[in-house]
């Protein structure tokens, strides 16, 4: 019984066997601990890109107040003047960030969007207000009071970008 031909084969077989199962047992641990270094490596990037764009948007809010925006240009400008560089300055800073809303959440866009519209639209609205003979000085007073006495709705969205981020990390 012990004299065949194929007993050499069978004890290789033998010896074999338990090392092939272990080597596969070991082949697919290492994918599956690679597949998750991937995923985590893949959720971090992601991460820091929406971390990025939380902090471009906040950025840019900060310039949106009105007391950031009122320190910008030449005192010799005329009201209209002012309305226009700022507006078109707005317009520029939010177009130039405007890819960031691939990143954040549809609401705080939104809410950024808004913030940008009101400022855009107290500009306006207090130029209207103001009589033909008035300086830059007086609408920049006017323009910043009107924000004051109304409700800081770019406050309220950065601090909704704050929660979106504490939700991130």
């Amino acid at each position: 019984m012990f004299d065949s031909d194929y007993l050499p084969y069978a004890v290789a077989v033998i010896i074999a066997l338990p090392f092939l199962v272990f080597a596969k047992q070991f082949v697919n641990s290492f994918v599956r601990l690679k597949k998750q270094e991937i995923n985590f490596l893949a959720t971090k990037s992601n991460s820091e890109i929406k971390l990025q764009a939380l902090e471009r948007m906040t950025l840019f809010l900060e310039r949106l107040k009105p007391s950031n925006l009122v320190m910008k240009f030449d005192k010799a400008l005329q009201p209209h003047e002012f309305v226009y560089l700022t507006e078109k300055n707005i317009t520029e800073e939010f177009e130039y960030n405007a890819s960031q809303q691939l990143y954040i959440s549809k609401s705080s866009w939104q809410d950024i969007l808004t913030s940008k519209n009101n400022v855009i639209q107290s500009l306006h609205k207090t130029y209207e207000e103001l009589n033909e003979n008035s300086k830059l000085e007086d609408f920049k007073t006017v323009f910043l009071m009107s924000y004051v006495n109304s409700e800081d709705y770019i406050a309220d969205t950065i601090e909704n970008l704050r929660k979106e981020l504490n939700k991130i990390i």
